[in-house]
């Protein structure tokens, strides 16, 4: 993931019902796409990977 830049899931598909991800390095930022001034989710990256293999094992 580059870092500061927001993106999207690459599953994610073109309907705009998605959220986007910036990697800062210390810590993971989450938003909506739809209402991106709405504000952000912070994560440590700790807290984040473990959720990210979470999601991986529950598929």
């Amino acid at each position: 993931m580059d870092r500061n830049a927001w993106r999207t899931s690459s599953r994610s598909g073109n309907n705009g019902q998605c959220v986007e991800v910036r990697d800062l390095g210390a810590q993971v930022d989450v938003r909506d796409s739809k209402a991106p001034e709405a504000g952000k989710l912070s994560f440590g990256t700790a807290a984040w990977d473990a959720f990210i293999r979470g999601l991986k094992a529950s598929h």
